[in-house]
């Protein structure tokens, strides 16, 4: 197989990956109560086989369940915004078609990408101790910044590969 083909290949699936990660993401918020629930049951055995570990981590999950019962019950359109996190998401993930139709010209989808991944960490660790949010909490935040640079990050040194690739077969065929 061609260096091209197989660089093309790369680039797409990881693309692809970064997509479904973003899409995934994003379609998660729009049942927040039902997946706060679940996490809650799970968290609370967790707690009892585990309890200096799992007991901070019990004592937020239930108090997010029960902010997210009481806004959903008393202010529905509160979950609005939530929504919109995941419409964000969907559409983030949208943009990155262009990187799957033509990597070369779009590289700066993937660039535009990575800087907003950077981005995640500082606001995180910016507005998380401002909302309340736990140290830990803010760590679990920042790593989707990390994990959604890496397969980008991979796909743009495949890119610059590939242009060169194709600057190498231009310069051949003159």
């Amino acid at each position: 197989m061609k260096p091209e083909i197989r660089l093309l290949k790369r680039i797409r699936l990881l693309i692809m990956l970064f997509m479904a990660g973003t899409l995934l993401s994003g379609l998660t918020a729009f049942p927040l109560e039902w997946e706060v629930k679940i996490l809650a049951k799970m968290v609370v055995p967790f707690a009892r086989v585990f309890p200096s570990i799992g007991t901070g981590l019990m004592d937020w999950t239930l108090k997010v369940l029960e902010g997210v019962i009481i806004t959903n019950t008393n202010y529905p359109f509160m979950a609005y915004g939530t929504d919109w996190l995941a419409f964000g998401h969907i559409v983030i993930a949208l943009a990155f078609i262009g990187v799957l139709r033509d990597p070369l010209r779009n590289v700066w989808i993937v660039e535009w990408g990575m800087i907003a991944c950077v981005l995640v960490i500082p606001l995180a660790m910016i507005c998380g101790p401002i909302r309340g949010i736990p140290f830990g909490w803010r760590l679990i935040d920042c790593s989707f910044g990390v994990i959604g640079f890496i397969p980008l990050w991979l796909s743009w040194k495949a890119i610059r590969q590939l242009t060169a690739e194709s600057q190498r077969a231009q310069r051949v065929s003159l």
